[in-house]
């Protein structure tokens, strides 16, 4: 009987454990970026925000619903056929949502296959105006748009330098060169003649030819489009050292602090566009008290990624479930105070633009001009 008792007790224990493992619930958000190559940096900053935004809500209490949360980050290189395959990987694990990627070429393939499943995507740092174009309904973008940065850049030309002619480089990415094609088509219509639009190829080390070119047509404007603020520090570098005195203008995507690391002295002055982020926001600065002991120094998308991650998991609450349809609605009823911005979607995904001009200045990123309101 003793052992007839003991074994119904098993049984039940086991039944109960059993109950228990069928309820849990885990959220699981994927991660998409460059973590090798001479883009790993900006893919590590995504997945690093990722991870904090996680630590942050599991350091509150967790999300309602869920045992635990966890993140599957994965490396697209910044290559589109490597994207697609990571993006079928996240489906086989049983992600649930996912966060990317960097690289526009890397995002726009990658985010059809995530649709056919209905996988909601909220990319962090991917600008090209055709991300949330196509009409794919679970595409969001926390980060601003390719045609708004162009305006900006634009604008701050004709305005406030006074510029009469630019010349254009990229380096072919489907980000660097449809945002200088922006540069190229706005800057006539200013009344700033394009004096050239010359590309380079990823992973070239020697832009002297391109230089020269640049240096004989003695433009005012410099305009750099580069995929990476590594290969960008390298065109400054060179620029500075062949005596361009042109005024120099890069984008987001060279907006990272590796480039003043790298490019040093040849970074000073140097103009930059980038979303405008209050530093001094109690939201920031808990996303700074978490990210930094853990990570160091915040990157360029470090905090779009947390606020990515964030806005999925406010949803994921809110709708009650991780239904994608259910999701995506809770997503367009956001309305809050982000660590880099105002998280708000438009019914296309957007979630607007706020790009401003940065200038380096004694080695760091100063804000320097807004396009609403002037001088900082």
């Amino acid at each position: 009987m003793k052992r007839l008792i003991t074994t119904v007790l098993l049984s039940a224990a086991l039944l109960a454990l059993g109950a228990g493992m069928a309820c849990a619930k885990t959220l699981k958000i994927g991660t998409m970026g460059p973590l090798t190559g001479p883009y790993a940096a900006d893919g590590t900053d995504i997945r690093n925000g990722v991870l904090t935004a996680v630590e942050v809500v599991k350091a509150n209490g967790g999300l309602k619903g869920f045992d635990d949360i966890v993140v599957l980050p994965q490396d697209t290189a910044c290559e589109p056929r490597q994207a697609v395959a990571v993006a079928n990987k996240l489906i086989n694990e049983g992600a649930n949502g996912v966060v990317g990627s960097y690289c526009s070429s890397a995002t726009l393939p990658a985010s059809e296959v995530l649709d056919e499943e209905s996988i909601i995507m909220i990319t962090p740092a991917s600008t090209n105006e055709k991300v949330t174009s196509r009409g794919l309904p679970y595409m969001f973008r926390v980060c601003g748009r390719d045609d708004d940065q162009s305006k900006t850049a634009i604008k701050f030309m004709k305005d406030e330098l006074k510029a009469k002619s630019v010349y254009v480089v990229d380096d072919k990415t489907a980000y660097s060169q449809g945002l200088a094609d922006s540069i190229e088509k706005g800057a006539p219509e200013a009344g700033i003649k394009v004096l050239g639009h010359e590309h380079v190829n990823q992973g070239d080390k020697d832009f002297s030819a391109i230089l020269t070119k640049v240096k004989t047509s003695n433009p005012d404007v410099f305009y750099v489009s580069m995929q990476n603020s590594a290969t960008g520090a390298l065109m400054l570098i060179q620029a500075k050292r062949m005596g361009i005195n042109a005024a120099i203008i890069a984008q987001d995507a060279v907006y990272h602090p590796q480039l003043i690391d790298i490019a040093k002295d040849a970074s000073e002055g140097v103009f930059l566009t980038f979303g405008y982020t209050d530093k001094e926001s109690p939201v920031y600065k808990e996303f700074e008290s978490k990210y930094t002991p853990a990570h160091g120094d915040i990157g360029a998308y470090s905090a779009y990624a947390y606020d990515s991650a964030m806005a999925y998991m406010k949803a994921v609450e809110a709708a009650g479930t991780t239904d994608p349809e259910k999701v995506r609605d809770a997503l367009m009823k956001l309305d809050y105070n982000g660590a880099s911005k105002q998280i708000k979607f438009k019914p296309n995904g957007d979630s607007g633009s706020d790009y401003i001009i940065f200038k380096v200045d004694g080695g760091k990123f100063k804000n320097y001009w807004n396009p609403s309101t002037g001088y900082y």
